[in-house]
C-alpha cells in the first residue's frame, strides 16, 4: 500500500520556503523566509501558508499565502480576514498573495482586493494575484522553484511531453520529492493523454487522493449536484443532487481524457447507481482507453442488475 503524504501548498512551500517568497514578491533581496502556519489555525484552510519574512530594506513582515483552484468570488473576503488576523497575532506588516493553479470560466473576473464602504466607513484591502497558467515554466527551471513542479504541466509552455519530463527528472533527483510526482501526473493529464502521462512518471492514486486540489476538482461537479437538490428540498432530491454531481465528474474526466463522450456510453452512464458511479470515477481516472471504460461500465450496470430484488 503506498504511504500517504501531505501534498497541500505548506507541504510544496516547505520545500523551499526563500525561493517561493522571493518568487511571490519578486524581492531577490530576501534573505530569510519561515513557514509559520502550524502555529496559526484561525483560519484553517488547507490550502493556506503564512510566512515570515525578513528583508534587508522592509524589515520583518508576513506573507499570508493561498494557493486556491481557480479563482473564488468568497476569496477577497478570506483574504481580508487573513491579513487582519495575521496582523493582530503577530504585529507585523502583511504582504498578502492569492495564487490560482487554474484559469476560471470565461468571462469570470479575477479581482485584486476587497473594498466595503457602509454607513460612512470604509474597509480596504490589497493582495497580490498570481495566475500559474501566466508564468513561464522556463522560471520553474532557472530559478530552482520546487514547489511549483508540480504544476509544471500547467504553466505558459508547460504542456509538452519534453518540459514535463524534465520536472519528473528533478523531483526523482531528491527522495524529498517523489511524494510530488503523483500530484504532477495529475496536472499533467489536463494536457497530454493519459497514456502518455502513465509513460513517463508513476502514477499513485493513493498519494494522490491526499492532494486538496485533486478533492476540490472533484468536488466541483459535486456542488453543482447538491446545489440541484436542495433546490427540490426533499430527501430523494438530494440523493439525485449527489448523483448528478458524480456523474458530471465523471464526464468531465472522460472528455479531459479521450475527448467527445459516445452517445452510447453517455447513456449507460445514466443507468448507474451513485455508488457505481463512484467507484467507476478513481476508473476513468487510471484508465488507458475509452475501451476499458466502457468494460468497467458493463461489469457495474451487472452487478447492479444482480443485485435487484
Amino acid at each position: 500500500m503506498a504511504k500517504s503524504a501531505d501534498i497541500g501548498s505548506k507541504r510544496l512551500i516547505s520545500l523551499s520556503p526563500l525561493a517561493w517568497v522571493r518568487w511571490l514578491t519578486g524581492d531577490e533581496q530576501l534573505d530569510q523566509a519561515d513557514l509559520l502556519s502550524g502555529e496559526f489555525q484561525w483560519i484553517g484552510r488547507a490550502n493556506d501558508a503564512l510566512l515570515k519574512v525578513h528583508s534587508p530594506v522592509h524589515g520583518t513582515f508576513l506573507i499570508p499565502n493561498e494557493i486556491q483552484l481557480r479563482p473564488d468570488a468568497n476569496a477577497p473576503y478570506r483574504m481580508r480576514a487573513y491579513a487582519a488576523l495575521s496582523e493582530e497575532k503577530y504585529h507585523l506588516p502583511t504582504f498578502p498573495v492569492l495564487v490560482n493553479i487554474l484559469p476560471p470560466p470565461p468571462g469570470t473576473p479575477i479581482v485584486s482586493q476587497y473594498h466595503t464602504q457602509f454607513m460612512g466607513v470604509m474597509a480596504h484591502q490589497d493582495f497580490k494575484v498570481i495566475n500559474l497558467w501566466e508564468v513561464d515554466v522556463s522560471l520553474v527551471f532557472a530559478a530552482n522553484l520546487k514547489p511549483l513542479l508540480p504544476f509544471v504541466p500547467i504553466l505558459d509552455g508547460g504542456n509538452n511531453e519534453h518540459v514535463v519530463q524534465k520536472a519528473v527528472h528533478q523531483l526523482r533527483a531528491e527522495a524529498t520529492l517523489n511524494e510530488l510526482e503523483p500530484l504532477l501526473a495529475f496536472f499533467a493529464t489536463f494536457v497530454l493523454q493519459l497514456d502518455v502521462v502513465q509513460q513517463i512518471m508513476r502514477w499513485d492514486m493513493a498519494v494522490l487522493r491526499e492532494s486538496p486540489w485533486y478533492n476540490e476538482i472533484l468536488r466541483e461537479g459535486l456542488e453543482q449536484g447538491l446545489e440541484q437538490g436542495l433546490e427540490q428540498g426533499l430527501e430523494q432530491g438530494l440523493e439525485r443532487g449527489r448523483r448528478q454531481g458524480v456523474l458530471q465528474s465523471v464526464q468531465r474526466l472522460l472528455r479531459r481524457r479521450f475527448g467527445e463522450i459516445p452517445q452510447l456510453l453517455n447513456d449507460q452512464l445514466r443507468y448507474l447507481s451513485l455508488d457505481a458511479l463512484q467507484e467507476l470515477l478513481d476508473e476513468v481516472i487510471e484508465a488507458q482507453s475509452l475501451d476499458q471504460v466502457q468494460k468497467v461500465i458493463q461489469q457495474l450496470n451487472l452487478s447492479q442488475t444482480s443485485e435487484l430484488p
